[in-house]
């Protein structure tokens, strides 16, 4: 992997273990079946849906988003209030696959995602459809480009959904809002709205290390009883962060209160290795996946000590 790319401590073996009730075999394959229908029969009317204005469309992605999410056995929880539906950029932590439809059920609006997405079978020209953001992580300098287009779609009034943390964490902890796409909203000067997801209980649903994609549904589907919980958090507004860290800092705080308890011990954070970018050099920013992210060595571990090896790995900030 790219050694600037963001990833997380959490492994599947460590953090999606969990005892909570199961389904039963027979039900476990009958929502398996139900979600992979309702997602195809989604796939299918999404043509349907092009000569229809956005606020239809957005409600209509709203219903396929709960209706998948309700097929797999999940249950919704929303705290707070979506607002208008006026440009904004919408930031939320990252823990599994099922955030990306959690979130367009409550706040649709154009993700960001990895460019390799694009190239997905079904997947890749519904997503580009729908007016996705590609990104390839490996490239830094298409990183600039990126953070225009963000910037330009919001100030034609769109909404923008991203997950700064660049990388999946199981949701007991969670890493550091990465900068750079924090600068679109100051260049567009729209406020950023603070997301936090929670899922009841949290193991199932952590979609991190190299858990393959099968196991994570099969996993989800399993649980007697698994509910997801959104939490809309105030907005920041334009114009109270002149700058892209203090702004990106500021939300990660917001979201950061419910998703890191007091009595789970987490990885000491590593600086950048280049402490403070250079004047006019934008961070790397995280991406919308789909994936789960390869994890480093050290699982959860409390050790200020432990070397930048031993930690996720940082991307310039």
């Amino acid at each position: 992997m790219n050694p600037w790319l963001p990833t997380s401590p959490c492994t599947p073996g460590h953090c999606a273990r969990h005892h909570a009730p199961a389904a039963g075999r027979a039900r476990t394959v009958a929502r398996l079946a139900t979600g992979v229908l309702t997602v195809l029969a989604g796939l299918l009317c999404a043509p349907l849906t092009l000569p229809l204005g956005r606020p239809a469309r957005r409600c209509l992605t709203r219903l396929w988003c709960r209706a998948v999410i309700r097929a797999f056995g999940v249950r919704v929880r929303v705290r707070g209030a979506a607002g208008d539906g006026g440009a904004q950029l919408v930031v939320a932590n990252h823990v599994s696959w099922l955030d990306i439809p959690l979130v367009a059920a409550v706040l649709p609006g154009r993700m960001l995602a990895k460019s390799e997405v694009r190239h997905w079978p079904v997947l890749g020209p519904l997503a580009a459809r729908g007016g996705t953001f590609f990104l390839d992580r490996g490239r830094l300098r298409a990183l600039p480009g990126t953070v225009r287009d963000l910037a330009a779609a919001l100030r034609g009034g769109a909404r923008v959904v991203v997950f700064p943390e660049g990388s999946t964490w199981c949701g007991r902890a969670g890493g550091r809002f990465r900068p750079a796409v924090f600068q679109a909203a100051l260049d567009a000067n729209v406020p950023v709205r603070p997301v936090r997801i929670r899922y009841e209980p949290a193991g199932p649903a952590a979609f991190v290390g190299d858990d393959p994609l099968i196991a994570s549904l099969w996993r989800v589907a399993a649980v007697r009883d698994l509910t997801a919980e959104i939490r809309i958090l105030p907005p920041v507004p334009a114009g109270r962060h002149t700058d892209r860290r203090s702004l990106a800092r500021a939300a990660e705080h917001a979201v950061a209160p419910a998703r890191v308890p007091a009595h789970v011990s987490v990885p000491a954070r590593v600086p950048s290795p280049r402490g403070t970018a250079a004047p006019g050099r934008p961070a790397h920013t995280a991406v919308a996946s789909d994936s789960a992210n390869r994890p480093s060595p050290s699982v959860h571990q409390c050790a200020s000590s432990i070397p930048a090896s031993a930690s996720s790995r940082r991307t310039p900030s």
